[in-house]
């Protein structure tokens, strides 16, 4: 049996599904693309059937990504089918990945089919696929609370069909570490022709044990992980890729086996992951948190000052944590900037650099020192801001205990049009969205605002992301930064206004 683990990564798709995460057709292509620095083995690049968006988004990472697997998920039937392939086949590695529920409760209430007709779709779906790729993944959907003699017949029957891959899903996190391992032993135990096959998992979240459970199928034979970047996914989420890694390589003397992943593409990664899906990666989240190495204990300052293995476990280095400490000011020069842009991974023309030095100048003329997640801040900004139907020219904000919060706000329309407008709110940043609404003549739902600091002192820099949608559509993901937090979310909004008009093809010269 192989010692490699493989690492399928379901980030843009499973992730992708967590609430509030949106991602356009460039972020995700730019996700892809540092999961191939990171080296998993398999990318699951989206549901091609779902929308024209997302296939587009998994052709286009098919054709540009190099290195991993790329996969296109679908369900048991021939137009899904046929859709994923059809997204896929200029991969390097394709690999269509069929899924259908196994478990009692599903087959009775959501799909109201009997087992057998379930078992035959299965089968025959997995014939269909092999038609197009050698490469085939078939999950049994909520497998844990599944007959366990139905599942023996089922995979029997898929791996016969031609199934590569058998992936066992803990799809609503119900399984404890041990049954869920003592499962995977059975399976390949009383299955035949497993052994021909790469065992899988896909582990959730909804009791905190999705980690847990990934490697106790390690330990039982499991040989592929699906795992999500930052832990993010539906509901409590996903296992997390970092946590799994870190534990595989940090504990050789109990799992010998090994990834090829990059670990100094783990801290890049989830930042990048956690910027443009606008989820903020819990303080306390383990590896790739900010406290994660961070002691405020005396007794714990104390043992590390002496000796950092006393109560640091992970080195920051190992992860690529380090080299966020990097500091530049207003004296670095183009060169140190595009230096330590390209060590983020963001590679820039030349136009592309003077502008973005420009913003960086601006930026650290308000503040003494510009560290590097400043720096990634800014890149993640001007790289994938939307086309600018309207852009900022003028802000100014009234507010005060005892007085009404008011927003003047004028905007430059694509057509070079300058728009001003004067609106009332709650505070300074709902009267400016309120200016806003006024000159897009659109009743803009907010759905979610989310403000975090990018990094520490009272001129740090702000970030603002926020979720938004017309008419309970499509929502979407606007994004801002200003070390002055109305600015940041006047910025951020202007983002998200951009990508619905684009979206929704509305014609902002007549404001509906």
């Amino acid at each position: 049996m192989s010692n490699k683990i493989y690492i399928f990564d379901s980030t843009l798709r499973d992730g992708e599904q967590t609430p509030g995460a949106r991602l356009n057709f460039d972020e995700k292509l730019e996700v892809a693309r540092q999961l191939a620095r990171l080296k998993v083995d398999v990318i699951e690049a989206g549901f091609p059937i779902s929308s024209p968006g997302e296939f587009k988004a998994v052709r286009e990472i098919s054709r540009q990504v190099k290195g991993p697997a790329i996969c296109a998920l679908a369900r048991c039937l021939p137009g899904d089918i046929d859709s994923a392939w059809e997204a896929i086949k200029d991969a390097e590695h394709p690999r269509i990945h069929v899924f259908l529920a196994s478990s009692p409760i599903h087959m009775r209430y959501k799909l109201k089919q009997d087992p057998e007709a379930c078992l035959h779709q299965a089968v025959e779906a997995v014939k269909y696929a092999k038609k197009f790729t050698s490469d085939i993944e078939y999950s049994p959907e909520d497998a844990t609370r599944s007959d366990e003699q139905y599942l023996y017949r089922l995979l029997e029957q898929v791996i016969e069909a031609g199934a590569t891959v058998i992936n066992i899903p803990d799809t609503v996190g119900y399984a404890l570490p041990e049954e869920f391992g003592a499962l995977i032993r059975r399976l390949r135990e009383n299955i035949p022709g497993m052994e021909r096959v790469t065992l899988s998992v896909h582990c959730h979240n909804d009791l905190g044990l999705a980690v847990a459970n990934s490697l106790a199928a390690i330990e039982n034979g499991a040989r592929q992980v699906e795992c999500n970047i930052n832990g993010i996914g539906e509901r409590a989420g996903n296992a997390a890729l970092e946590e799994i890694a870190v534990a595989l390589y940090l504990k050789k003397s109990h799992y010998p086996f090994y990834t090829g992943l990059n670990l100094q593409e783990i801290y890049r990664t989830s930042r990048l992951v956690s910027k443009l899906t606008g989820i903020p990666v819990p303080m306390n989240k383990a590896v790739i948190g900010v406290n994660a190495f961070a002691h405020s204990s005396g007794i714990h300052q104390d043992g590390v000052l002496k000796h950092k293995e006393t109560y640091e476990i992970i080195d920051a280095e190992l992860i690529g944590g380090k080299a966020a400490q990097m500091i530049l000011t207003a004296r670095s020069g183009r060169h140190a900037v595009k230096h330590q842009l390209e060590r983020l991974g963001f590679t820039l023309e030349e136009e592309q650099l003077e502008t973005l030095y420009t913003r960086y100048l601006e930026l650290a003329d308000k503040k003494k020192e510009v560290y590097l997640e400043d720096l990634e801040a800014l890149a993640i900004d001007f790289l994938f801001a939307a086309e600018p139907t309207y852009r900022l020219d003028y802000l100014q904000t009234v507010s005060g205990s005892k007085s009404i919060p008011v927003a003047v706000i004028r905007l430059i329309r694509d057509d070079g049009e300058l728009i001003e407008e004067m609106a009332v709110g709650s505070g300074p940043i709902d009267a400016a969205f309120n200016a806003i609404n006024k000159i897009a003549g659109l009743d803009i739902l907010l759905d979610n605002y989310r403000l975090r600091a990018v990094t520490r002192g009272r001129d740090a820099l702000g970030e603002v992301s926020l979720n938004m949608s017309l008419s309970k559509q499509k929502t979407i993901t606007g994004r801002g930064t200003s070390t002055d937090i109305v600015e940041a979310s006047v910025k951020a909004y202007l983002d998200g206004l951009n990508k619905l008009l684009k979206i929704n093809g509305v014609n902002h010269n007549q404001p509906e």
